[in-house]
This record gives structure tokens, C-alpha cells and sequence, in this order.
């Protein structure tokens, strides 16, 4: 079985697409296989900041031979037809036709075999296709070319079973020679096939398997730390995004000077991270090191003395700034920054930043009312000075940092720390992975702040549409949910939305809470379906309408859960099926409503004496329960009504003969479907 091998060699290909590149690579390729009708056994891609590799095992030699087969008219067709056909599939006469008795009458076929060809006649146009197709962010061209690569392309090898196949692309004609690293082996050599290609890149200082690389710098990295007692902080995506930086990674160690290390280390670590791609290193205790590890591409003679000492230059460069900044922020009061958010847009048809703060320092305290715990004075504070720090020179530099620098300088101003904690955490959450505040005054502002902008942009009609969410709408949403549902906060939702309508003025005149609670409910779906609960029962307790504490609804949707589990409760969801389909049918055939209590006096049977008893004392006793709180007790009031319903069905015919009976067994059907709609809509629950 053959082997296929494909180098593409480049100028540096940005780390940021080197994954998606192979990927893609590989997948426009197989497609392509796919559709040749040419099976294999696998296919791997590789990339590295120079080059991207294609190897696919398991090849035939010749392609498989079809047969094409089109059924055409009747023999005895009009002559048009037959023509039409004939010249469709380029035939020249009905002789080079079969002719088949089809049951249904005599029909012409077409009838075509086509061998196979050679695998290595196909594969150039198969994999030259494949490049063409492939998607780049960001592409160029060079030259006098017209072809688009995301770099300049260097080299291009391409093996059959050791074979260099007649590919061309971008100007370059495929050969058996690759390259190894760009100063530690620049000269070319040929290779043979995939093993001897990787043996013979590894011999050049060239670690093909990007997995293979981040395995390297994480282990060596950790080594390195670990002798002089630290271990490098975590940084899954810097890891990665290191590894497509390097093809023969050498980690070092650098020193950070003294007077930096009196910034705050978030600031530290970012501009290492952000300008430097460095990782910082912590001790036993957290706290960052005054040292970091950078990931050099070269093997130096002096032992990296060097490399080392030229990146804690360009450090001291890069740090010198952020120590600029911070104590030029510091020479201002954050209170001295507010006027200055007049003149940030927030939004054109909803204000600037100074607007969007009066309403969330308005809202916060609302809110705080409402939060045990929570200051109302501290919640104003928080929320006047939680979008000054936009206006600092930190933030412009580093806009990830915002909040977090807000709290630094309003700790060190004296601000009280449930302020100065308020500011740094009105974003959270920022997503699912993201810590929830749980100081009252840090979810006091994060709510409002969250609620103001979600009010807003329902207001101007601007909420997401399929996957398009500008203004990340849903993300905030989540947010408002996660800091209820985890803060166990007993909020009503419709009162503080229409509050922040009343906010934003007459923009909001048109706002409609129920809008924005239905949005919450859909978004209360996705966030429960990941803790396993099921969709159907949120929307069954949604639907009954006024609900807007979301944990007392989820409290409802736990107790139907656990009811629909047991026997009761699955039998009973049998039944109101049952009655609810027998209603639908007879009130869309008699054309009006059976709802309303059944006439006493035509309930004649035992088992319908005993269900409008059993519906007559559930119905209060649900009621009170739900009314306090109490859903267990109201699932175990909506137990009760199994037996009655069961024997009811049992023992009596509803669409009897006479007219009165008949429609006074239907409201008694209506009276259970009544009955179990005042805990949730039970039509809504599947299964």
C-alpha cells in the first residue's frame, strides 16, 4: 500500500493559525481522496512555524474502476426523446444502449465503465486542488505570482512511495528535498518517506509533532523552576501558542530587576505574556518570582548567556513602561477620571460611559437592597469608580487589565476593599470557566452592570440574532443567571428591568420585560442542560407565566424532576396526556372550551365521585404549597390524584352517548389538566 508524503516549506507561518492550517490541510485532502474513490488507512498533518506536512498511509496503486449507469426513455419513445438522451450522455446511436424489461415496460440504459487510473497520475491535481481550496486568514502573494499563501512558500516536497510526483504550486515544482532548521541545519537534504523524514528533520534540529514540542518546553520548564525552587505559573494557551513559535525549543531563565517587582503583578505578568510570550514563575506561596522563562529556537554556544541576557533587556524596556504608567495613573484619583467617561461612546443610541455609569450607580443601589450584606453606600461607590480606570494609561496599554487596575488604585487611594473588590469583579462572570463574585457588593455592581446593558440594547432592539451576538448579550445573561443561582439571591427579575428601563429614558419606551425574561429562560436552558437538567422542565415551569426569581423556579423544576421520576409521577404525566389529547380532540370538534367545574349532580359514578374529590382537595393543597414554597409538598399533593385518575380511565367512557354526561366527564378531564398546570405546564414536558 503506498505512501503519500507532502511538505509545504515557508516563511514563518503566525503560531495563531498553524493548527487550523493542518487541519484544514488534512481535510481538504481526504476529501479529496474520498471523492476519487481511493481509500486509506491514515492520515496525520503536521505543522511548525516553517512548514506544513502532509502524511497519508495506506494508499492503493490504482484507482477502483466504476461503472456509471442512467436509465433512459422506453424503446418505443418518441424518437425526440431517444435523441435528447443519446446526445445527453454522448452516444451516438441506441446500439450502444442496453435494453432492459424493467416490469413496467422496455427502457434504454446507459451503461459506462471507466477504469481506474494510476494513484500517482491522480494525486497531483488531487492535492494541488486541496492547496488552492485551503482557507488562510490571512494570506499574500509574492513575486509576479498570483497564487495566495498565508507566506512566502521556500520549498515544496512531495513523495509517492519515495517517488517525487509532478506537483506544481505557487511557482515551485515538488522535489525529494526538505530543510532543516532555519541557522542550525540550513542545507538541504532529500528523504525517502515519512520515517526517514522525521529521523532526518530531528537530526536537523526540527521536532516536527507541535504536541511533541509542547511537551518539551512544559517538561524542561518545569525542570528549570523547579532547581531554583519556583514552578512556572499555568498558561495553557501561551504553551501552545509557544510551541508554534519554535522548532527546536530551548528553554531559559531570565532575571526580572528589583524595582519592577513593586508593580502589581498582574501587570507584570501580562506584558510578559502579551509583548514577550515569557511565563512567569511563582513560589510555594503564589507569589510571583522575580524571574521568568523564555523559549529560545536556538542552541547557543555560550549556554544561552546571551539570549538570556538580550530578552532582560528588552524586558527592562517593556517594564520600564508599565512602571511609567502605574505611577502616572497613580498621580490622579480614580473620582478625578468619571467626567472624562462623558467623552467615551458606549453606545450611539445609549450614551457614553458617564451615562452607562449613573444608571448602574442608580441600579446597584436597588439592587444592594436586595443583597444580604450588601452596602448600599459601598454598592454607589463601586459603581461611580468601577469604569474609571478605562481612562488610565494602564488600561490603554493593556485593556485585559481593566477592573483589576481599578481595584490597585482605589486600594491605594484608601478605598474601602469591598469597593476596591466591586470594581475589579463587575465583569464576572466572563464565562463558564470564569470565579462568580460572591461579596454582596461585588454582585450588587456586576448585576447591575449586566442588567443595564441587557436592558439597553432589548430597548434599541438590538439583541442577538441566530449566532450573531455583538453586543455579547447571551454572555451576559449567563452572567445575571450564575450570579443569582450561585449567590442563592431571592431576586424578582421583571422589577429590576423595568427599573432600568425607567433609566435609560425614553430610549427604553418601546422595552418589553417579557422580551428579555423569555431570552432568560432560553439562556436558563442552555445553562442547566450542562448540569443535566432537562430543557422541558424549564420550559414547563416557565410557561405558567410571572415566574422571574430564578431560584425559586429552579427550586419548582427540582421537585418536577424528582416527581416525574417516580412511579406517581410518571404514570400521572401518562394520564394528563391522555385527558389533554381527549380535550384537544372534543373542543376542536365541538368548537368551544370544556374548562370549568364539572355539575355535581351528573357525577354518577364512584369513579368520578372519587376523582372530583381528589381534584377538589389537590387543588387548594397545590396551590398553598406553591404559594409558600413548598413544591415537594405540592408533587406530593399532585401523587395523590394518581389513583383516582387511573381507576377513572379504568371505569369510565368519557364521549358517552349523552350529550350532558358527556360534556361534564370533559370538564373533569379539564380538571385535571387544571389541576397539574398550576405546578407547570405539563404539555411542554416530553416523554
Amino acid at each position: 500500500m503506498g505512501e503519500l508524503l507532502l511538505e509545504l516549506l515557508s516563511e514563518e507561518i503566525p503560531a495563531r493559525m498553524q493548527a487550523r492550517a493542518a487541519a484544514d490541510l488534512k481535510r481538504l485532502v481526504c476529501a479529496g481522496l474520498d471523492e476519487a474513490k481511493l481509500a486509506y488507512d491514515r492520515a496525520e498533518s503536521f505543522v511548525t512555524p516553517r512548514r506544513l506536512t502532509l502524511a497519508v498511509d495506506g494508499l492503493p496503486g490504482m484507482q477502483p474502476d466504476a461503472t456509471e449507469e442512467r436509465k433512459g426513455p422506453r424503446t418505443d419513445a418518441p424518437d425526440k426523446a431517444i435523441q435528447g438522451f443519446l446526445k445527453a450522455n454522448g452516444l451516438d446511436s441506441v446500439d450502444q444502449c442496453e435494453t432492459r424489461d424493467t416490469g413496467k415496460g422496455s427502457f434504454y440504459f446507459m451503461v459506462r465503465e471507466t477504469k481506474g487510473a494510476p494513484v500517482a497520475d491522480l494525486l497531483p491535481d488531487l492535492l494541488a486542488a486541496a492547496l488552492r481550496a485551503l482557507p488562510w486568514p490571512k494570506s499574500m502573494r509574492w513575486g509576479t505570482g498570483q497564487t495566495r499563501w498565508v507566506r512566502p512558500l521556500q520549498g515544496l516536497l512531495c513523495l509517492l512511495d519515495g517517488a517525487v510526483l509532478p506537483l506544481k504550486f505557487a511557482g515551485a515544482a515538488a522535489g525529494a528535498e526538505t530543510r532543516g532548521h532555519r541557522f542550525l541545519a540550513p542545507e538541504p537534504f532529500a528523504v525517502t518517506g515519512v520515517a526517514d523524514y522525521r529521523d532526518k528533520l530531528a537530526a536537523a534540529h526540527v521536532i516536527l509533532d507541535a504536541g511533541e514540542r509542547r511537551k518539551i518546553i512544559a517538561a524542561r520548564a518545569e525542570e528549570i523552576a523547579a532547581a531554583e525552587g519556583l514552578r512556572p505559573r499555568a498558561d495553557e494557551a501561551l504553551l501552545d501558542e509557544v510551541a508554534g513559535l519554535v522548532e527546536w525549543p530551548v528553554v531559559l531563565m531570565g532575571e526580572i530587576d528589583a524595582p519592577f517587582m513593586a508593580v502589581p503583578p498582574e501587570v507584570l505578568t501580562t506584558s510578559m505574556r502579551t509583548h514577550q510570550k515569557y511565563f512567569s514563575l511563582e513560589t510555594a506561596d503564589g507569589a510571583l518570582a522575580p524571574k521568568f522563562l523564555v523559549v529560545a529556537n536556538m542552541v547557543a554556544g555560550d549556554g544561552g548567556a546571551a539570549i538570556t541576557a538580550g530578552n532582560e533587556r528588552v524586558l527592562r524596556a517593556r517594564l520600564s513602561d508599565a512602571k511609567f504608567f502605574w505611577d502616572q495613573d497613580r498621580a490622579r484619583k480614580l473620582e478625578s477620571r468619571v467626567p472624562a467617561l462623558g467623552d467615551v461612546i458606549f453606545h450611539e443610541k445609549l450614551g457614553s460611559l458617564a451615562d452607562k455609569v449613573a444608571r448602574i450607580e442608580a441600579l446597584a443601589a436597588e439592587i444592594a437592597a436586595l443583597v444580604p450584606g450588601a452596602d448600599i453606600d459601598q454598592a454607589r461607590s463601586a459603581a461611580t469608580l468601577c469604569k474609571a480606570d478605562l481612562t488610565t494609561d494602564m488600561v490603554g496599554e493593556f485593556p485585559e487589565l481593566q477592573g483589576l487596575m481599578g481595584r490597585y488604585y482605589a486600594l491605594e487611594e484608601g478605598e474601602r476593599p469591598a469597593v476596591a473588590d466591586a470594581i475589579a469583579e463587575h465583569y464576572a462572570p466572563l464565562g463558564p470557566a470564569d470565579a462568580c463574585p460572591g461579596a454582596p457588593v461585588s454582585v450588587a455592581v456586576a448585576l447591575a452592570d449586566k442588567i443595564d446593558t441587557l436592558v439597553g440594547f432589548f430597548a434599541i432592539d438590538a439583541r442577538p440574532t441566530g449566532s450573531k451576538d455583538p453586543f455579547a448579550l447571551r454572555r451576559a445573561a449567563l452572567g445575571v443567571i450564575r450570579l443569582i443561582v450561585e449567590n442563592r439571591l431571592r431576586l424578582a427579575l421583571r422589577p429590576l428591568f423595568e427599573e432600568a428601563a425607567r433609566l435609560h429614558g425614553d430610549i427604553a419606551a418601546g422595552f418589553e420585560a417579557d422580551d428579555l425574561l423569555a431570552f432568560f429562560a432560553d439562556r436558563l436552558k442552555v445553562h442547566l442542560r450542562e448540569e443535566g437538567v432537562r430543557h422541558d422542565l424549564i420550559a414547563a415551569v416557565f410557561a405558567l407565566g410571572g415566574e422571574d426569581d430564578l431560584v425559586r423556579l429552579l427550586a419548582r423544576v427540582d421537585a418536577l424532576r424528582d416527581f416525574l421520576a417516580s412511579e406517581d409521577g410518571a404514570n400521572l404525566l401518562t394520564a394528563y396526556s391522555r385527558a389533554a389529547n381527549i380535550l384537544r380532540i372534543e373542543e376542536k370538534r365541538d368548537g368551544a372550551s370544556h374548562a370549568g367545574p364539572p355539575d355535581p349532580a351528573l357525577v354518577d359514578q364512584a369513579e368520578e365521585k372519587a376523582l372530583l374529590a381528589a381534584i377538589d382537595t389537590a387543588r387548594p393543597a397545590i396551590a398553598a404549597a406553591v404559594e409558600g414554597e413548598e413544591f415537594a409538598a405540592a408533587m406530593a399533593a399532585l401523587a395523590g390524584l394518581r389513583g383516582p385518575v387511573d381507576t377513572f380511565f379504568d371505569e369510565v367512557t368519557v364521549n358517552c352517548d349523552d350529550a350532558a354526561l358527556r360534556a361534564n366527564r370533559l370538564r373533569l378531564l379539564s380538571g385535571i389538566r387544571g389541576a397539574l398546570d398550576g405546578v407547570a405546564d405539563f404539555s411542554l414536558i416530553e416523554g
